[in-house]
Protein backbone atom coordinates (compact mmCIF):
# COMPACT_ATOMS: atom_id res chain seq x y z
CA UNK A 1 0.00 0.00 0.00
CA UNK A 2 1.45 3.63 -1.21
CA UNK A 3 2.11 5.84 1.91
CA UNK A 4 0.60 8.89 1.62
CA UNK A 5 1.86 10.85 4.29
CA UNK A 6 5.13 10.93 2.42
CA UNK A 7 6.27 13.91 0.22
CA UNK A 8 5.94 13.85 -3.47
CA UNK A 9 8.21 15.10 -5.63
CA UNK A 10 7.27 15.20 -9.76
CA UNK A 11 10.06 15.49 -12.20
CA UNK A 12 9.07 16.54 -15.86
CA UNK A 13 11.24 16.14 -18.45
CA UNK A 14 11.10 17.53 -22.02
CA UNK A 15 14.67 16.87 -23.48
CA UNK A 16 15.75 13.32 -24.47
CA UNK A 17 18.61 11.73 -23.93
CA UNK A 18 22.54 12.45 -24.47
CA UNK A 19 21.60 15.49 -25.95
CA UNK A 20 21.63 17.68 -22.59
CA UNK A 21 22.30 16.41 -18.90
CA UNK A 22 18.59 16.90 -17.93
CA UNK A 23 17.89 13.04 -18.06
CA UNK A 24 21.22 12.42 -15.77
CA UNK A 25 20.54 15.90 -13.61
CA UNK A 26 16.90 14.16 -13.19
CA UNK A 27 18.08 11.12 -12.02
CA UNK A 28 20.50 12.65 -9.53
CA UNK A 29 17.48 14.59 -7.76
CA UNK A 30 14.86 11.43 -8.05
CA UNK A 31 17.53 9.44 -6.52
CA UNK A 32 18.44 11.70 -3.98
CA UNK A 33 14.87 12.29 -3.15
CA UNK A 34 13.92 8.44 -3.29
CA UNK A 35 17.00 8.23 -0.32
CA UNK A 36 15.13 10.92 1.97
CA UNK A 37 11.56 8.67 1.31
CA UNK A 38 10.21 10.86 -0.65
CA UNK A 39 7.90 9.32 -3.37
CA UNK A 40 8.96 10.68 -6.55
CA UNK A 41 7.47 10.69 -10.24
CA UNK A 42 8.78 11.36 -13.44
CA UNK A 43 6.61 12.16 -16.60
CA UNK A 44 8.40 12.18 -19.71
CA UNK A 45 7.00 14.72 -22.38
CA UNK A 46 8.17 15.69 -26.18
CA UNK A 47 11.60 14.24 -26.78
CA UNK A 48 12.13 13.23 -23.16
CA UNK A 49 10.04 10.42 -24.48
CA UNK A 50 13.20 8.46 -26.01
CA UNK A 51 14.78 8.39 -22.63
CA UNK A 52 13.52 4.84 -21.64
CA UNK A 53 13.86 3.05 -24.94
CA UNK A 54 15.66 -0.62 -24.71
CA UNK A 55 18.40 -1.57 -26.23
CA UNK A 56 20.48 1.50 -26.12
CA UNK A 57 23.74 1.16 -27.27
CA UNK A 58 25.72 5.27 -26.28
CA UNK A 59 28.95 4.81 -26.56
CA UNK A 60 30.27 8.08 -24.73
CA UNK A 61 27.72 8.16 -21.92
CA UNK A 62 26.11 6.29 -19.12
CA UNK A 63 23.06 4.26 -20.83
CA UNK A 64 20.58 6.40 -19.27
CA UNK A 65 17.82 3.72 -19.81
CA UNK A 66 19.81 1.70 -16.92
CA UNK A 67 19.70 4.58 -14.88
CA UNK A 68 15.62 4.90 -14.90
CA UNK A 69 15.45 1.23 -14.72
CA UNK A 70 17.19 2.04 -11.40
CA UNK A 71 14.84 4.99 -10.11
CA UNK A 72 12.13 2.07 -10.60
CA UNK A 73 13.58 -0.46 -8.52
CA UNK A 74 13.66 2.03 -5.85
CA UNK A 75 10.37 3.12 -5.96
CA UNK A 76 9.94 5.98 -8.82
CA UNK A 77 6.73 5.96 -10.80
CA UNK A 78 7.60 6.96 -14.47
CA UNK A 79 5.24 7.93 -17.21
CA UNK A 80 5.88 8.69 -20.39
CA UNK A 81 3.04 10.97 -22.59
CA UNK A 82 1.22 8.91 -25.46
CA UNK A 83 1.07 11.36 -28.08
CA UNK A 84 4.69 12.26 -27.65
CA UNK A 85 5.56 8.47 -27.78
CA UNK A 86 3.43 7.62 -30.81
CA UNK A 87 4.87 10.88 -32.83
CA UNK A 88 8.30 9.89 -32.28
CA UNK A 89 7.56 6.27 -33.27
CA UNK A 90 7.33 4.08 -29.52
CA UNK A 91 4.45 1.52 -29.98
CA UNK A 92 2.03 2.04 -27.47
CA UNK A 93 2.05 -1.76 -26.49
CA UNK A 94 5.36 -1.00 -24.30
CA UNK A 95 7.37 -2.95 -26.62
CA UNK A 96 9.90 -0.42 -27.31
CA UNK A 97 10.43 1.01 -23.52
CA UNK A 98 12.08 -0.59 -20.66
CA UNK A 99 9.67 -2.74 -18.29
CA UNK A 100 7.74 -0.86 -16.00
CA UNK A 101 7.01 2.71 -17.82
CA UNK A 102 3.41 3.48 -18.00
CA UNK A 103 2.56 4.72 -21.62
CA UNK A 104 -0.49 7.64 -20.69
CA UNK A 105 -2.14 11.13 -21.24
CA UNK A 106 -0.86 14.41 -20.20
CA UNK A 107 -4.13 14.36 -18.35
CA UNK A 108 -2.48 11.89 -15.50
CA UNK A 109 0.75 14.99 -14.60
CA UNK A 110 -2.28 17.31 -14.10
CA UNK A 111 -3.06 14.76 -10.95
CA UNK A 112 0.25 14.59 -10.14
CA UNK A 113 1.06 18.62 -9.86
CA UNK A 114 -2.04 18.52 -8.05
CA UNK A 115 -0.52 16.05 -5.65
CA UNK A 116 3.18 16.91 -5.11
CA UNK A 117 4.66 18.93 -2.98
CA UNK A 118 7.64 20.60 -5.40
CA UNK A 119 7.62 19.82 -9.41
CA UNK A 120 10.78 20.13 -11.08
CA UNK A 121 10.72 20.74 -15.10
CA UNK A 122 13.70 19.97 -17.17
CA UNK A 123 13.99 21.39 -20.29
CA UNK A 124 14.17 24.02 -23.15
Amino acid sequence: MENNSKKMLTIVLTEGPYRSQYADIAYEIAISALYKKYRVNIFLYMDATHIPKKEQNPHSFPNVAQKFRKLMKHGAQIMACVRCATARGHSCTQKSYIPGITITSIYELAEWIKKSHRVISLGD
